[in-house]
């Protein structure tokens, strides 16, 4: 009787390993938290709200924002790293006594580094800011560009195998410069709040 115990405990362990071995694999084991992939080129867009102050007076420019971003990115494990360049408009103004300033357009190019988890990637930027500010008085009219930096933060999500959203804040200085209008230097700060989305090739 013990013999035939242990003969049938083992041939039901022998098919049991033979039903095993012909599962998929995806069976056997929990998805890797690489799973989604972040490597490869990207191209989006993006809108959000602008707003911040001007050196050397007490104008604090509001208003919205909208442009494109293209960028690369490689992964390594669960490191994901890479480079971004955006573009963007805006109408973020403010007038502070006879004089109204305003950001017209911006970009900036940033480095990013971030920790994914299958579709979820959260990232720290920074990189070089660019863009032209712009004074007017009286019917006048005076623009100067800009050289500065940018840093930030975001998170992204993988909503497909090819496209992906995010939501992301960036801090943009842009450098003083001397406007002959007003006769002092302006530097263009801004913080901005944004949401995109990326087409991932």
């Amino acid at each position: 009787m013990r013999k035939l115990t242990v003969g049938l405990i083992g041939a039901a362990v022998a098919a049991s390993a033979a039903n095993a071995a012909d599962l998929p694999r995806g069976h056997l084991a929990p998805a890797p938290y690489s799973a989604f992939s972040w490597a490869g080129p990207h191209v989006g867009l993006n809108a959000g709200l602008q707003w911040g102050t001007v050196d050397n007076s007490s104008a604090d420019p509001l208003g919205f924002l909208g442009g494109i971003q293209i960028g690369y990115d490689w992964q390594l494990g669960q490191f994901v790293y890479g480079v971004e360049t955006d573009l963007q408009v805006t109408n973020a103004d403010d007038t502070f006594a006879a004089f109204k300033f305003s950001n017209p357009w911006f970009g900036t190019l940033r480095g990013r580094l971030g920790f994914g988890m299958n579709n979820i990637l959260l990232y720290a930027t920074a990189g070089l800011a660019y863009g032209s500010g712009e004074v007017q008085t009286a019917g006048l009219s005076e623009r100067h560009s800009h050289f500065g930096w940018t840093i930030g933060m975001g998170a992204e999500v993988g909503l497909a195998p090819n496209w992906s959203a995010r939501v992301e804040y960036l801090f943009v200085s842009l450098g003083s410069e001397r406007y002959a209008l007003t006769g002092l230097d302006h530097d263009f700060e801004s913080s901005l709040l944004r949401l995109g989305v990326n087409f991932r090739f």
